[in-house]
């Protein structure tokens, strides 16, 4: 071969390996998004606005995820909430000024609304004691420096080794405050007694400083399903009642599993809670760490009961609505007008109401609480036309309503699932550092799952940052939790003492007792008793014990979306959603299920082609 012959099959070499090249860098990446809450949609709609192939898989029929009943919501303005009002604005949704009576909770005392003017003059003792609960949750939030790293020392880690109940405890306040502080901290939360105080303490600093008319800005209509709706518009493929039983992750990319079909992609995000992700068999397998995460991280237990009326049957005088703290058991009401005339009661019954509540049946729950309401309102009956409930507290693929740290879990699960795992990236409230269980932090997920799947492409490394052990940390807190006199503020001793270590144990009802006759008369219709013993010593703290290793953080941490000096703030309890609180906060305590055995893909698709359908499978196509 001649010399000039060598470079022209060396150019043509050369042109071509160039031409491969061109076509490997133009093909358009693709993505999978397992999960059709508002967090999935977040990443889906993103993804795609940045030109990637998304396919969205939902296991349910329906999408929007843990969205609310309600036909409203009270969100919050743009300075508490900048996410969600960007895609209000982005969306073109409607929204009305919400009236200035709604805009800092009510209460609801032996049938009797009160606002918090009322509460002031007519039980000036209970408004004190509210305030004085206020007052030290206040003082207990400044505790905490940074809402990003809430066990910064030794002192701070302590309380995550004490439930709020016994907390409460010590305050010593009166019999009705004590039942109205329990009602709010369950409906935002879980159970008082199943609570990390460090947990209860870091969102009180996320929410410092922000005032309740600023979280109940205005009205949302038709609530976060229209939300959800005006993503799915947006998405080009959707595929409803596919639920996912496998993600398999190879060098080059991802399979993920529906039944024996398969859906290929370059990236995964997985947007589900965690009760479900427990039920999806990964390849290779998540660490120890992440496999007792999704066993042992509490979900705060809520039901959600919408009772129906022709009419408003409350006195107009009242004008109840917004978030309405009862102390006879019914949790937090939310009042709001129907869309088609009328006046819906939406009733979160939460903690220990929800899960004794989960031997009766639907129609009995109904009628047992329009029994209650009957009596505090007597055209209740007669107004009546149906009821809807929605048990966040036993649904399998949410085992509660939103994350809700239980003692010691801050320790071992802290930021855990923000940092991807190889192909896969995890979204969901439960993944937010300072807005679980609210709209605002299931967008803000979306939005940085969508954002570390792009990091991914471009070659960037997820390595977990180095984090000194609380232990170590301890030794550069000491001093600072003895010039502060933590301990000494919130409870009365010194800070350089022990500490309670074992959190005192939720008092279970026993069967027995639950099928007593006057268990509904207890349940809504009898204050909560106080409590028979003294406060018990007040705790002092010690060395903390060494926890299980704390999951790395990311290595770019997030950041509040809020301006400079402005304290992060979290979204109105509008808990027609799962509301935070009210929202829904529920955990079934149940191991999950066991992970589904891995089957060999019949067919195997990439993410463009249209996946073959399974005889249960719905595919949505929105162009």
């Amino acid at each position: 071969m001649s010399a000039g012959s060598w470079l022209r099959a060396c150019a043509l070499v050369m042109i071509g390996l160039f031409s491969v090249s061109a076509l490997a860098k133009d093909k358009q990446p693709t993505a999978i998004v397992i999960g059709g809450g508002l967090s999935g949609l977040t990443a889906a709609y993103e993804l795609q606005n940045k030109g990637w192939q998304v396919t969205l898989l939902e296991a349910k029929s329906g999408m929007g995820g843990r969205s609310g009943m309600a036909t409203s919501e009270w969100i919050g303005n743009s300075k508490t909430q900048p996410v969600l009002n960007k895609y209000v604005e982005t969306f073109q949704l409607g929204t009305t000024p919400a009236p200035e009576f709604v805009r800092t909770p009510g209460y609801l005392i032996d049938g009797t609304y009160f606002s918090a003017a009322d509460l002031a003059v007519k039980q000036p003792a209970t408004a004190e004691a509210l305030k004085r609960y206020e007052t030290t949750v206040d003082d207990l939030a400044r505790s905490i420096d940074d809402p990003l790293n809430p066990a910064a020392n030794s002192t701070l880690f302590a309380l995550d080794q004490i439930n709020v109940a016994n907390w409460l405890d010590r305050l010593q306040l009166p019999a009705t405050a004590r039942q109205l502080v329990n009602q709010q901290i369950r409906t935002r939360y879980d159970e008082p007694s199943r609570l990390s105080l460090l947990y209860f303490a870091q969102q009180s600093r996320v929410y410092r400083g922000i005032a309740d008319r600023d979280l109940r800005a205005s009205r949302l209509l038709g609530g976060s399903p229209v939300l959800a709706q005006a993503f799915v518009k947006q998405l080009k493929t959707i595929k409803t009642s596919s639920p996912v039983s496998a993600i398999i992750q190879e060098k080059e990319g991802v399979t993920v599993k529906v039944g024996s079909v398969g859906y290929q992609a370059d990236y995964v995000v997985l947007a589900v809670p965690l009760r479900a992700l427990g039920k999806i068999q990964m390849t290779p397998s998540l660490d120890a760490l992440h496999q007792k995460a999704i066993k042992g991280t509490n979900y705060g237990w809520r039901d959600q009961i919408m009772l129906k009326f022709s009419t408003p049957v409350w006195e107009s005088k009242a004008r109840m609505s917004g978030e309405i703290f009862s102390n006879t058991g019914l949790g937090m009401l939310w009042v709001e007008p129907a869309l088609k005339g009328g006046a819906n009661v939406v009733i979160n019954l939460s903690g220990d109401n929800a899960r004794i509540l989960q031997a009766f049946g639907d129609k009995q729950m109904a009628d047992q609480v329009l029994i209650r309401l009957h009596a505090f309102y007597p055209q209740a009956r007669g107004a009546f036309t149906g009821y809807e409930i929605r048990r966040y507290s036993t649904d399998p693929s949410t085992g509660g309503a939103y994350l809700a740290f239980g003692p010691g879990q801050i320790s071992k699960y802290w930021r855990l699932w923000e940092r991807p795992m190889q192909r896969v990236v995890f979204a969901g409230e439960h993944t937010d550092t300072l807005y679980p269980g609210t709209l605002e932090g299931a967008l803000r997920t979306g939005q940085r799952a969508a954002s570390q799947v792009e990091d991914l492409a471009a070659g960037k490394s997820f390595e977990p940052a180095k984090v000194l052990p609380v232990a170590a940390v301890a030794a550069a807190g000491a001093a600072k939790a003895s010039q502060g006199n933590f301990f000494s503020n919130m409870f009365g001793g010194s800070s350089d003492k022990t500490v309670d270590k074992k959190p005192e144990p939720a008092k279970a009802e026993s069967k027995a007792q639950d099928a007593k006759p006057g268990f509904f008369s207890r349940m809504f219709g009898a204050t909560e008793k106080a409590p028979a013993k003294p406060p018990a010593p007040a705790p002092q703290a010690a060395p903390a014990p060494t926890p299980e290793p704390v999951a790395p953080a990311p290595v770019e941490a997030p950041k509040p979306l809020l301006p400079a000096k402005a304290e992060p703030v979290k979204k109105a309890p509008a808990k027609a959603q799962p509301v935070k609180k009210p929202v829904v906060k529920t955990e079934a305590k149940k191991a999950p299920a066991k992970p589904v055995a891995k089957k060999a893909p019949a067919k195997v698709e990439p993410v463009k082609k249209v996946a073959a359908k399974s005889p249960a499978a719905t595919d949505v196509k929105v162009q």
